[in-house]
């Protein structure tokens, strides 16, 4: 893993970004010799966010059945 100083932090923030994807992590060690941990962070994603299924359906079709299923419980 790199240790970057903080100068070479500052001037490539990009590339040490990219890295700390790509590696997991990378310490930034500033001249008084306190170290910094970067890592990514974890996305959170939604309990909603779920694969698409291709149904083979067009959007008039898919109305036309909860058309039909609406009158069916209406009655």
């Amino acid at each position: 893993m790199r240790v970057y100083t903080y100068s070479e932090a500052r001037q490539h923030l990009a590339d040490l970004l990219d890295q700390a994807r790509d590696e997991a992590e990378v310490r930034i060690r500033r001249r008084d010799g306190s170290k910094y941990l970067i890592r990514p962070q974890e996305s959170e994603g939604s309990p909603l966010d779920v694969p698409a299924v291709d149904i083979k359906m067009s959007t008039k079709e898919i109305v036309a059945a909860v058309r039909a299923g609406r009158e069916r419980t209406s009655l």
